[in-house]
């Protein structure tokens, strides 16, 4: 089973950036982790900082009968275009967010992204991806 991993804006400075929202763990050294622990699947990691990027991938894998994990950051409570492709696209799709964005600031607390999504984790920080992932292993 192949499984790609999308991060947005942002996730790149995982490990760097607001340890006490995001962790200190660097995204890099957690793929490394999920590829011992899922061992039977092969993960494809694209990360982008720019909304155009995370859309032109989408469109170009987002029909190869495989599953995504999508933390769009904060495209997710602005990208109309972002949902769009998620709507066009045949994978399935869940929205993953690291942070529990219904207790943070106001405009963080709406995704553009959910109607057109599997799911929606939040607030279980990094663990977050290993349940979006358990879920496509349990429903392939």
């Amino acid at each position: 089973m192949k499984i790609h991993i999308i991060n947005g804006p942002n996730l790149n400075l995982l490990g760097k950036r607001e340890e006490a929202i995001y962790g200190n763990i660097s995204f890099d050294d957690y793929l490394l982790d999920l590829k011992k622990k899922y061992s039977n699947v092969e993960f494809v990691y694209y990360q982008s900082n720019i909304e155009g990027g995370l859309i032109n991938y989408l469109q170009e894998h987002g029909f190869d009968g495989n599953s995504v994990v999508l933390n769009a950051g904060g495209y997710t409570h602005t990208s109309i275009a972002l949902s769009d492709t998620i709507a066009a696209i045949s994978n399935n799709v869940i929205e993953v967010h690291i942070s529990n964005i219904y207790s943070r600031e106001k405009y963080r607390q709406h995704s553009l992204l959910s109607k057109n999504c599997v799911a929606v984790i939040a607030g279980l920080g990094l663990p977050g991806y290993d349940v979006a992932i358990d879920y496509f292993l349990r429903n392939k």
